[in-house]
């Protein structure tokens, strides 16, 4: 077991906290005070801020990180269905549990218990009929809709093969 250390990196919707080790990620929290910058020493945690970092100036649309695994194997496979809705795009909560065989209240309790805001993107699920809904990281569906506005904004320049 390694120690847990923890970084932050200044962003337009406040200071992201992100905590890990070498080998995995275990929680990023986005917090509208304690300004400023932390790298932190071990690896996981100062590959996230450099990742972030990336994806805050349009130039990262994916993470590459190793968080911290899941109780079961189906949250795993819930989670991973997550990841993988595109940048920029969206989906409603039904539409999302019809793709993985889920619920809606089971995919708004897996977006509501994310430990990893951003790197896993459950900001782009949305409720019935394309309205906002909640968002339990940084200042909620304020956060959420900067978020989905910063990826519009990013979506062309990325699709063009600019940004990575």
């Amino acid at each position: 077991m390694y120690a847990r250390d923890h970084g932050m990196i200044a962003t337009p919707i406040g200071t992201i906290h992100v905590e890990g080790d070498d080998e995995l990620l275990y929680a990023i929290r986005i917090c509208d005070s304690e300004p400023g910058e932390r790298r932190g020493s071990a690896t996981m945690v100062r590959t996230a801020i450099e990742q972030i970092g990336a994806w805050f100036a349009g130039d990262r649309t994916r993470f590459d990180l190793a968080l911290a695994p899941l109780s079961t194997r189906r949250g795993e496979q819930l989670r991973a269905g997550l990841i993988d809705v595109g940048y920029g795009e969206t989906l409603s909560y039904g539409a999302f549990a019809n793709i993985l065989g889920s619920s809606a209240r089971a995919i708004g309790q897996l977006c509501a218990r994310n430990p990893f805001p951003i790197v896993v993107p459950c900001h782009r699920i949305l409720a019935a009929g394309g309205v906002l809904g909640a968002y339990s990281a940084g200042t909620g569906p304020a956060t959420k809709r900067w978020l989905l506005d910063h990826e519009q904004a990013h979506l062309s320049f990325n699709q063009t093969g600019d940004a990575a």
